[in-house]
């Protein structure tokens, strides 16, 4: 199961990550996006959540989205662990507003 929520900030993103360990989600399976990589990067150090990299996304994919715009690059990951496509094109423009997605699935 995919879960996808969107806050403000990462400290409901925090409060949000919480609620989804009680669910049984892992940390390794919880995944925040952010439209710019390093304030990405620095909450999912701080959060210690897990970017979304090769073992989600497979080699190909990975190597192709060095050569893509950022919003390319987000939507493909996301769709890697759990969207849909268009669910990924609404959460892409949430980012686009300065907001944070988190995404947590369970492993098949």
């Amino acid at each position: 199961m995919t879960v996808k929520l969107t806050v403000e900030n990462a400290l409901q993103a925090k409060e949000e990550i919480e609620k989804l360990e009680t669910q049984g989600y892992s940390k390794d399976h919880i995944h925040i996006f952010a439209h710019f990589k390093e304030r990405a990067d620095d909450i999912n150090d701080a959060l210690d959540t897990s970017d979304v990299g090769m073992k989600e996304q497979g080699f190909l994919e990975s190597m192709k989205n060095l050569f893509t715009s950022r919003g390319d690059e987000l939507r493909s990951k996301m769709e890697s662990v759990g969207l849909s496509k268009e669910e990924a094109a609404t959460a892409e423009a949430e980012l686009d507003k300065g907001k944070l997605v988190i995404i947590a699935h369970k492993p098949a």
